[in-house]
């Protein structure tokens, strides 16, 4: 699904789309997907008064004035657990570090929050950002000044010196300095927990933690471990008594074992997973989300000459297309997974392009919703209120031409968006 629209068009639908006076709505759905029994029910009818969903059923009692719209397969809105709305990956992604300014990154954050809502996913992680600028768009949100998926953000992700979160990596020297805590960038347990907390303090939902090296920063290694067991822990035992869950980037098997066992909530990308992690993910309980969207796409953009700087472009080519492989053998083996495509590495819109690499991998159609809805939600401790077209949790409904359970592709064209009661503008 590609989407073309002006900034200044969508902050003009935003303002007045989330100021316009709530209805009292019924979707009638030709069919609906119960995410929770596993079945395509048909001749469905939804009732959202404000912004949740009061009945479902075959005909639910409305007030005579009711606003009915008329839709083909409706589906709970889609959650993608690893995105990054600061940006979009391009040629010149890392000399805009230079550029940009911290107004710049907002109202790009703003813009592809708004693409990603119109794709049909009403709800995303963003795990990892520049100047807090997803903090800022999550309230902007949900004060209702901008529209946008609903937000659980880690603000700045935290690494070590040199790793892949330090945002200093790639400077020459006398720009380097030397970043701490603040700055995402920690050498102790002692820093560890204070790098929790300044996000805490600073309005974050969850902490990212990079547990090893990464394909895109400015840095030789890609998979090499960049904690040790002693900071993990710290950082897990600080914002477990803050109530923030952790999501830990990690490639390589010895940085992911050291996240598993420090307690994680979540593994993001898991390349080099072995039989060891994934025995203890399944102990631990511990998520994995995938993003195998951004594997396939930095190994295709690594063929082009000039994409990537020298240093990343062989991390690019030999990380990207193993996560495939990885999704394939983890969900076989029956860890937990949740939906997640590190959009913003991949272009921003095209989210649901996953659900398809899933399916190919050996995933069923309907698992591959679930990632999205009930599993998402579960992994975010917001079960009651999102993951089903259920009676009582929030109106995030989406709507497709389509059976999705027999083409997952149909999920790259929505037609109709609903978020938090309110009807999304498409055009």
């Amino acid at each position: 699904m590609k989407l073309k629209t002006p900034l200044l068009t969508l902050l003009i639908t935003s303002t007045f789309v989330l100021h316009a006076q709530a209805d009292t709505i019924v979707l009638e759905c030709q069919q609906l997907l119960d995410v929770e029994a596993g079945k395509l029910l048909t001749q469905q009818q939804v009732l959202v008064d404000e912004n949740r969903i009061k009945a479902v059923g075959s005909k639910v009692e409305a007030p005579a004035d009711a606003r009915r719209i008329e839709l083909e397969t409706c589906l709970p809105g889609l959650m993608d657990m690893h995105v990054h709305l600061g940006g979009q990956s391009a040629p010149n992604s890392y000399i805009k570090r230079f550029q940009d300014n911290e107004a710049d990154y907002a109202l790009s954050s703003a813009y592809y929050a708004g693409i990603t809502l119109r794709a049909g996913f009403t709800t995303v992680r963003n795990l990892g950002d520049a100047y807090n600028s997803s903090v800022a768009l999550r309230n902007s949100i949900n004060s209702g000044q901008t529209v946008g998926p609903r937000i659980f953000t880690s603000a700045q992700s935290i690494g070590t010196t040199g790793g892949h979160a330090d945002p200093t990596n790639g400077f020459r020297h006398d720009l380097m300095g030397d970043p701490g805590p603040a700055d995402g960038v920690i050498n102790s347990p002692d820093d560890a927990r204070k790098a929790v907390r300044q996000r805490y303090k600073d309005g974050a939902d969850w902490i990212k933690v990079t547990a090893t090296g990464g394909v895109l920063s400015l840095a030789k290694n890609g998979q090499n471990p960049q904690f040790t067991q002693e900071e993990l822990n710290a950082i897990v035992a600080a914002a477990t008594d803050y109530g923030m869950g952790v999501a830990a980037h990690a490639h390589g098997a010895e940085g992911l074992k050291r996240a598993v066992l420090a307690g994680v909530t979540s593994i993001e990308h898991g390349t080099y997973m072995d039989d060891e992690v994934i025995k203890l993910m399944k102990q631990k309980g511990t998520w994995f989300v995938p993003t195998i969207t951004a594997g396939r796409f930095v190994a295709e953009k690594a063929e082009i000459d000039g994409y990537f700087p020298a240093v990343v472009r062989p991390k690019a080519a030999a990380i990207g297309p193993q996560i495939q492989g990885t999704f394939a053998k983890a969900y076989k083996a029956g860890v937990k997974i949740a939906f997640g495509t590190d959009m913003g590495v991949g272009p921003h819109g095209e989210n649901a392009q996953e659900f398809a690499y899933m399916v190919e991998a050996g995933m069923p159609e309907l698992e591959a919703i679930r990632s999205a809805t009930l599993s998402s939600a579960e992994m975010l401790q917001q079960s009651d209120d999102l993951g089903s077209i259920s009676a009582g949790k929030y109106a995030d409904i989406i709507a497709v031409s389509g059976n999705p359970l027999q083409d997952i592709n149909v999920l790259r064209n929505v037609d109709f968006v609903m978020k938090d009661g309110q009807v999304i503008p498409l055009d």
